[in-house]
Order: structure tokens, then C-alpha cells, then sequence
């Protein structure tokens, strides 16, 4: 979703959902800024929540310049994490120049909430009737760089992620060029046994085929596109920068293709003779797609890790009032 708006009040710019976020708690920053009262004690944390705020608008601007923004820019996301970080320090100037803080402790304490744990001093500190301005500040900072450092882990997945889908493609088109080039090299076809009379190959003829091994790991990416369906139904909306599902649904599909691959040359070396019958065309693709389906198994762990890590980087409304999950 794209929308029109104007950042930092001064610059017109099509921003995304997280820099939507972004400008928009800039602009609440601003506007609390300037509902202070002048005061001398106040002015230096004024000032530096006003350089603060002008970071976040040059990194949302360079941001917005696609066509100039170059590939290592987005893969290092120093536009994104950049924002996120000088806003939060300007929230933080924000509240130690703010006279009314003691107001906005319960607001505060629940920010706080969702990334220190109970047992942190700085959060126990906060939890006091009366804290100290100074025990606030460091637990606002303690919380906003755990926030931030969630925003560095969700990247650095989101790269490793990309690296491992770029080798399962790479390992699934050279399986499949071989498959071609060199027919039977690969070998797809069930060998004749007391239930066949003949070789059976995926392509349903008696001979390999340079097809084989793309049919087989054609049912395999449909096994895998099933428990894609699966975790785009469960996951939940955010307004996360990175957005993970994407990149883990390709590394299922592509881990699907290869596993199904693997799983018929265990068929065809009679691994699992007498416990797994394939009589037909029909079973032997069936087969295909449940060892497709199978890198679920171990992909359900990268799921966990990414659920938990987008947590942290977005947190949900019930977890603003509970502990640290």
C-alpha cells in the first residue's frame, strides 16, 4: 500500500506501511515539541530530539529514492534501521525535556513492557510509584535498543534466508539441466520388482526421461506450496520493515523441490522396501508431493524463530500490558 503524504510537514514523498509508521510517530514527536514550554533546562534535549527528527527525515527520503537507492542499501537496511533509531532517541529527548513525564508513566512503563524482561533492574526501577527521571530515560533506552536490535536480527534472517533460496535454485536447475543432458543419471524411475513388471519413471513411461526430474520436483514445490498455504494463514499482519513470510515460503518450495528428489531416489534404492508400495504413475508422484510436503518438519523450526522474532520487532496489543513472552 502506497500513500501521499508529507514528511517531516516539508517534504512530499509515497511512503510504505513502516515509513508510514515512522513519520507518522516523527510528526507526534514534533508536535509534542512544540507543545513544551521554553525552559533553559529543557532546550538541549529539545535540540537534540530536532537533529534527531531531521535524521529520520533524511533517512526516509533516501528511502524513497528506489532508482537511486543502490542493492547494498537494501540489503544492509541502513535507510530503515537509521529511522527507527533516531526516532527513538527523539522520543527519548523528547521525555527528559517533557515536565509533564510522571503523566506519561503509564504509557512509558508499557513500552517498556514489551522488551525487558520483569527481572531487569532498569524495569523494576521504572515499576516504581515515583521512579527518578534519570531511571526512566535509561529504561526507555534499554527498551528502544532492544527494539532496534530485533529490527538488525529480522534483516540479517531475511539475507540468510535470500542466500539459502538462491542455492536450493541453483541446486534444483542443475539437478534438472543433468536431468535433461543426461537422462538416467539422475534416477527417478522405480527399477521392475514382484509388483512391476517394468520400470516405472515419472513421466510414466518404462525409460528415463529428461523430464523426470523436473516432474518430480514439480509435485515437490506442490507438496511444499501446501504448508505455504498453512503459514500465510496463520501469520499475523505487521508493519514489520522486513517482511519474512515471503522469503521462508520460497525457501519451502524450493527445499520441496530438492527433498521430493531425494525421496524418490530413496524409493528407488529400496530404503524402505516392503513398507512403501509404488505401483502406479499416480503413487509415484503422490510421493513426490508428500516428500515435498515433508521439509516441513524442518522448516516449522525457521518458522518459530522468525514468529518470535517478529514479535519483537512488532509487538501486538496484548503483549503491551503483559511480561516479556
Amino acid at each position: 500500500m502506497v500513500e501521499n503524504v508529507t514528511v517531516g510537514w516539508q517534504v512530499g514523498a509515497d511512503v510504505t506501511d513502516w515509513q508510514l509508521t515512522v513519520e507518522s510517530r516523527a510528526r507526534r514527536v514534533r508536535a509534542d515539541l512544540a507543545a513544551l514550554p521554553a525552559a533553559e533546562a529543557t532546550e538541549v534535549a529539545r535540540k537534540a530530539a530536532e537533529v534527531s527528527l531531521e535524521v529520520v527525515d533524511a533517512a526516509l527520503r533516501s528511502a524513497d529514492n528506489k532508482w537511486w537507492r543502490s542493492g547494498a542499501s537494501w540489503w544492509s537496511g541502513w535507510h530503515i534501521e537509521r529511522a527507527w533509531r533516531a526516532l527513538h532517541e527523539a522520543e527519548i529527548y523528547l521525555a527528559a525535556a517533557d515536565p509533564d513525564l510522571p503523566a506519561k508513566l503509564p504509557g512509558l512503563r508499557a513500552r517498556v513492557r514489551m522488551y525487558l524482561d520483569e527481572t531487569d533492574p532498569r524495569r523494576q526501577a521504572m515499576e516504581q510509584p515515583e521512579p527518578d527521571k534519570a531511571m526512566v530515560i535509561d529504561a526507555m533506552r534499554a527498551a528502544f535498543d532492544a527494539s532496534d536490535d530485533s529490527h538488525a536480527a529480522a534483516r540479517a534472517l531475511r539475507n540468510k534466508l535470500i542466500v539459502i533460496s538462491l542455492a536450493l535454485f541453483v541446486l534444483n536447475t542443475v539437478l534438472g539441466l543433468i536431468g535433461i543432458f543426461k537422462p538416467g543419471v539422475v534416477p527417478m524411475c522405480m527399477p521392475p520388482n514382484l509388483a512391476l513388471q517394468q520400470a516405472l519413471c515419472p513421466t510414466g513411461s518404462a525409460t528415463p526421461s529428461g523430464w523426470d526430474v523436473w516432474m518430480v520436483q514439480l509435485f515437490g514445490a506442490l507438496g511444499a506450496t501446501i504448508s505455504v498455504v498453512l503459514l500465510l494463514i496463520r501469520r499475523r499482519p505487521d508493519l514489520s520493515p522486513y517482511v519474512l513470510v515471503g522469503y521462508q515460503a520460497l525457501v519451502k518450495i524450493l527445499l520441496g523441490a530438492a527433498l521430493s528428489a531425494v525421496g524418490l531416489l530413496a524409493l528407488g534404492a529400496g530404503l524402505v522396501s516392503g513398507i512403501v508400495y509404488v505401483g502406479s504413475q499416480a503413487a509415484l508422484l503422490l510421493w513426490a508431493v508428500l516428500f515435498g510436503y515433508a521439509q516441513q518438519v524442518g522448516t516449522r523450526l525457521l518458522d518459530n524463530y522468525a514468529d518470535r522474532l517478529m514479535d519483537e520487532v512488532r509487538p501486538l496489543p496484548e503483549r503491551v500490558a503483559g511480561p516479556k513472552r
